[in-house]
């Protein structure tokens, strides 16, 4: 996804006067819109190898996604972890996490937990 996925300004559900900084200088991640346009929470999440130096790999899904929803990189947005943190305050204990990293919540509600027999598909 992170490949073909362009920066291009979105507007999200919560403006920057609106952000109180909860994960500042964590760098930039990608997003479902359901979450950053949404609101929704965060239900998986996953760190790989950044993609440049402002990236921090960080990779934010709320697990009520469709696949063609998934596939359709519009659907997605590159923004600050901090905005993402906004929508989802319990992501910030996390995000000092390596990469490789996989964590879920299981029925996309309650505390995150590691996933270990999981890979994340390649493009």
């Amino acid at each position: 996804m992170s490949q073909t996925l362009e920066l291009r300004r979105k507007s999200f559900r919560l403006q920057d006067q609106e952000l109180a900084p909860l994960a500042p200088g964590r760098g930039n991640c990608i997003a479902s819109d359901l979450i950053t346009r949404e609101g929704q929470k965060v239900a998986f999440m996953y760190r790989e190898e950044p993609d440049s130096e402002l990236d921090s790999g960080w990779r934010f899904i709320s697990g009520l996604e469709s696949e063609e929803f998934m596939a359709d990189v519009d659907n997605h947005a590159i923004c600050d972890c901090n905005l993402v943190a906004n929508f989802d305050p319990e992501i910030v204990p996390l995000l000092d996490a390596p990469v490789g990293v996989i964590f879920e919540r299981e029925d996309g509600t309650g505390p995150f937990v590691e996933v270990l027999d999981f890979v994340v598909p390649r493009e």
